[in-house]
């Protein structure tokens, strides 16, 4: 008991929306990866607006994986459940993790201390050099990579990959940016880089082997609109001083 009340090292956030079907064997994984490790941690799932069941099957979970905290949130949008799981984590450094795993969960160690020097912010990227992708249709990387470009373009410049949903924050830098982030939907990822950029914290990027994953709930289409004007939604939230951080 006395050390589940120690102050988590690590911080796992899964944003959960409709994921009944691989929910548990996402956690199963993570719970098995943790329990090798030397540090301590917890997990936290943020279910929002799911109509599958995924929120009684988390919880279920609970009884299985004692450092487990599963929350629910009514407002849909990955963007919302990772920002909400960000600000109620308790960890020296808090990881978003997609609930298909497209990356091994093995390569978190890569993010953290030892094996990097303690960082503000470190992102997965599938295009910087060492990454490599697996089974993903040509379609869907043009269209990742056009709207890489428009971003580099208009928001963040140098950076190759914004989208990859697996990235880690620095405790004290979560807790200054992730209040300010405005973006419910997909894009919330380059609004809370571009907010840690424009405050002074350096974001590296880590190559990495990743896994296409056919039930990927990116309508690439119709969210590339959307995630289109977001991008100009954070040129204008920043044009009107929303994003200040007190540092």
């Amino acid at each position: 008991m006395v050390g589940q009340l120690r102050k988590p090292f690590l911080s796992i956030i899964i944003p959960a929306y409709n994921e009944a079907a691989r929910l548990p064997g996402t956690l199963e994984q993570v719970d098995a990866f943790l329990s090798r490790q030397p540090f301590t941690s917890e997990i936290l799932v943020i279910e929002n607006g799911s109509s599958d069941g995924t929120f009684e099957i988390a919880r279920a979970m609970e009884n299985k994986i004692s450092n487990l905290n599963v929350i629910h949130e009514d407002i849909r949008g990955k963007g919302w459940a990772v920002r909400q799981g960000m600000l109620a984590a308790a960890g020296d450094f808090r990881f978003i993790c997609d609930a298909d795993l497209s990356m091994p969960i093995e390569e978190l160690l890569r993010f953290l201390p030892p094996l990097l020097e303690e960082m503000p912010i470190a992102i997965a990227s599938r295009e910087a050099p060492g990454a490599v992708r697996y089974n993903e249709p040509e379609f869907r990387h043009l269209v990742g990579r056009a709207f890489n470009l428009v971003v580099r373009l208009l928001i963040l410049k140098g950076l190759n990959d914004t989208q990859c949903g697996f990235k880690c924050f620095r405790a004290d830098v979560a807790e200054k940016i992730f209040p300010l982030v405005t973006i419910k939907g997909w894009t919330f990822d380059v609004e809370a880089l571009f907010i840690a950029r424009k405050t002074g914290y350096t974001i590296i990027e880590i190559p990495i082997p990743w896994y296409y994953k056919s039930q990927s709930r990116v309508k690439v289409l119709r969210d590339s609109i959307q995630m289109g004007l977001d991008l100009v939604k954070i040129r204008l939230n920043s044009l009107k001083g929303k994003y200040r951080v007190e540092k």
